[in-house]
């Protein structure tokens, strides 16, 4: 991923009800919901939440599929995993299992005997 799309995707996300919004869909898989489902869930108007979606869309966070008269929104789980592969990527100086944690499915808690000391003011670290 590029700095630029790096940028446009967490520019998206840095709003309160686009990030509510992405987060629902994350929950809901790639089945997604329905936008007025969205839209209840969220307790904001559809017009309003049509405006949020398409910023989410435009960054290319959001997919979206027409059935019959809904618009049906999802994640992008593949722009998902780029993003956050990007934020990841040169994690502490190469050493990306300091944040395996940071893996689906964990604590975000690093260990105690993985964690890394604050350096010493005292010693000049």
């Amino acid at each position: 991923m590029e700095n630029a799309a790096a940028i446009k995707s967490l520019a998206a996300l840095a709003q309160a009800t686009r990030l509510d919004a992405f987060r629902i869909l994350v929950r809901e898989g790639p089945e997604g919901l329905a936008a007025g489902v969205l839209a209840a869930r969220l307790g904001v108007q559809p017009a309003t939440l049509s405006f949020h979606l398409a910023q989410l869309e435009r960054a290319g966070l959001l997919v979206s599929q027409r059935r019959s008269r809904q618009i049906l929104y999802a994640a992008d789980f593949g722009a998902m995993r780029a993003l956050l592969g990007f934020l990841l990527e040169d994690c502490c100086h190469g050493r990306p299992e300091v944040c395996g944690d940071l893996l689906p499915g964990t604590t975000g808690e690093v260990p105690e005997a993985e964690r890394t000391p604050a350096p010493d003011p005292a010693s000049g670290g």
